[in-house]
């Protein structure tokens, strides 16, 4: 990231520096040389109309690069985006399916008590009837010790 951010100022700077000396240049070779007025008159507007040329194209490829650039910072965007969305929908299943596993877990845990108090249920039952049985037949032989006396 930061090699990225030094390259543009690195860039920038090349861009300027070109652009500077270049005018810098062909300022000094204009003046330096021995030319007559018109002579220089045309040189001037040959360099102006170079350094005007050149900074169309710096510009063009100062555009280019901001839609390269832009394109870039979308793609990713829509890349963390998708990852985003992809961890969350993971994150619901897991939750999803941990709730699934735990309310089967208590469900289970619910019917084996269930089974075990109904057996118990059943089993009291069985041996209260037995009781009941068994005072029957006690009240049945005192009844009939009873009547013999």
């Amino acid at each position: 990231m930061m090699g990225n951010n030094n390259d543009q100022i690195n860039s920038k700077d090349f861009l300027i520096g070109s652009l500077i000396g270049g005018i810098i240049g062909a300022t000094a070779a204009l003046f330096l040389a021995p030319k007559s007025g018109r002579e220089l008159r045309q040189d001037l507007n040959q360099g102006a109309a170079e350094v005007k040329d050149r900074a169309s194209e710096w510009s063009s490829m100062a555009q280019e690069k901001g839609i390269e650039l832009k394109n870039k910072a979308y793609e990713k965007g829509s890349e963390l985006k998708d990852k985003a969305m992809s961890s969350t929908s993971d994150l619901t299943k897991k939750v999803s399916e941990g709730t699934q596993n735990l309310t089967s877990q208590v469900q289970d845990k619910l019917d084996k008590g269930s089974k075990q108090a109904q057996k118990k249920v059943d089993e009291s039952n069985r041996k209260a009837n037995e009781a009941l049985e068994a005072t029957k037949d006690a009240v049945s032989e005192a009844e009939k010790a009873v009547q013999k006396n």
